[in-house]
């Protein structure tokens, strides 16, 4: 992958995102987006480099709770107030997509790591659970 087509792929996430938060209620617009088929391979990617983007987010908050001894909830619901547009279209999708709950599911065991190996307090599960479908 080029520089330009990491360049292609940031720009085309910031705008589902944008679009996203303008119209809450329409979907994942991908519409106009010329090379999402090439850079992602059609909805699915996108919603993948979604759920990445939200993951490398939540490993950096729950590196800062290990080190402030806060909860990865705490560090969770930072994340989800911080990032709410990109937080509901994860939501949304993820009955949708078996590729989409796979991701997530490791994003549960990178929160039970990270509590197992900083003693965090609270329970990581608590919204994880109630997302995944």
């Amino acid at each position: 992958m080029t520089w330009s087509d990491v360049h292609a792929r940031t720009l085309i996430l910031e705008t589902v995102l944008e679009r996203a938060r303008r119209e809450p209620g329409y979907g994942l617009r991908l519409d106009g987006l010329g090379d999402v088929e090439r850079l992602f391979g059609g909805t699915g990617g996108v919603l993948l480099a979604l759920q990445h983007r939200w993951s490398t987010h939540l490993a950096v908050k729950l590196d800062f709770a290990v080190e402030a001894g806060a909860s990865a909830q705490a560090a969770w619901d930072e994340l989800a107030a911080e990032q709410p547009t990109l937080r509901a279209v994860l939501d949304a999708h993820s009955r949708r997509s078996l590729r989409l709950r796979g991701a997530r599911r490791s994003e549960q065991l990178m929160i039970a790591e990270h509590v197992a190996g900083g003693q965090l307090y609270g329970d990581p599960q608590l919204h994880i659970t109630k997302t995944i479908a």
